[in-house]
């Protein structure tokens, strides 16, 4: 073989390798977008299971449909997070991707779970012998569903534009934080409290009134500037990877084996961690100017 037949194949064999390279890259700018379809498909499963239930001819199927609506929402909470997560570890982040992935919000932790509100706390109502309060109830509960909507799509909105937001009530310094509930959250706390309860709508008009309020203080926490753990701090070392492992099948089993309760106190809890830490913050502010003043004179004050 001649000199100018061995660079002609090295120069072969570099151009395949690049196109290799070339596809390879353009499949993982494909990856994180496969996530956030997921997400899509999710949402609108759980609107279509929702459609089911309104159109049931028989009371029977109601709770099932119901109850596979909140477990399409739930479900699409990992895919989510996880979207951004391979985008970032595989250098592939575009300004396409992150429109995506807030338009998949919009229905998947958005629509989906305004519906399903709507639908398992004031649709499915029974008969009340007060016609009159079941109306306005019914009606209230079409405008705070669309609240929620509205204040989920704001939140995406300052998501987007926003650069290191700084809550209300700052945080330890060495944690991260999100400003309001994140929509996913607040989806969640909707869809684990439908799942909770099997997918049964609300028996009475005094358990949706509650629900109402439930639905309304969601909305209102995540147009909030107040803190929420982000847990961006936390990653999965390469120390112990048994250990991990062994941790991750155990959180799996009981998450899958508990489901309902595990959606349901994980969502309130962290709902309610947003709303002690605000009161936190507020009472130890008090103090502090409590004890400023209170250590000076009359004179100086």
């Amino acid at each position: 073989m001649g000199t100018e037949q061995v660079v002609r194949a090295e120069h072969t064999s570099e151009a395949r390798l690049r196109l290799r390279r070339r596809r390879l890259s353009r499949g993982m700018y494909v990856l994180p977008s496969l996530f956030t379809s997921v997400n899509i498909a999710a949402g609108f499963f759980a609107i279509t299971q929702m459609m089911d239930a309104i159109t049931a001819k028989t009371t029977d199927g109601i709770p099932r449909h119901l109850d596979w609506a909140a477990l399409a929402i739930c479900l699409a909470i990992p895919f989510d997070s996880l979207d951004g997560r391979i985008a970032r570890l595989t250098h592939t982040t575009t300004e396409f991707g992150k429109e995506l992935d807030s338009l998949a919000d919009v229905v998947t932790f958005g629509v989906a779970p305004a519906l399903l509100a709507f639908v398992w706390g004031f649709r499915m109502l029974p008969d009340s012998s007060n016609p009159v309060y079941h109306q306005h109830l019914m009606q209230a509960g079409v405008f705070v569903s669309f609240l929620f909507l509205l204040c989920g799509a704001a939140r995406l909105a300052r998501f987007n534009i926003s650069h290191d937001p700084v809550p209300r009530n700052p945080g330890r310094p060495d944690r991260k934080y999100f400003v309001g509930m994140p929509i996913p959250a607040a989806a969640g706390m909707i869809a684990s409290t439908v799942h909770f309860f099997g997918g049964n709508p609300v028996p009475n008009l005094w358990v949706s009134a509650v629900w109402l309020v439930l639905v309304g203080v969601a909305g209102f926490l995540m147009v909030s500037t107040w803190r929420f753990w982000s847990g961006k701090e936390i990653t999965l070392g390469r120390r112990h990877p048994f250990q991990l492992l062994v941790l991750i099948a155990i959180v799996l089993y009981i998450t899958i084996r508990f489901s309902g309760w595990v959606f349901f106190l994980g969502g309130l809890v962290y709902m309610f961690s947003g709303i002690w830490a605000r009161a936190a913050y507020g009472w130890q502010r008090r103090r502090r100017l409590r004890l400023q003043f209170g250590g000076k004179s009359e004179a100086e004050k």
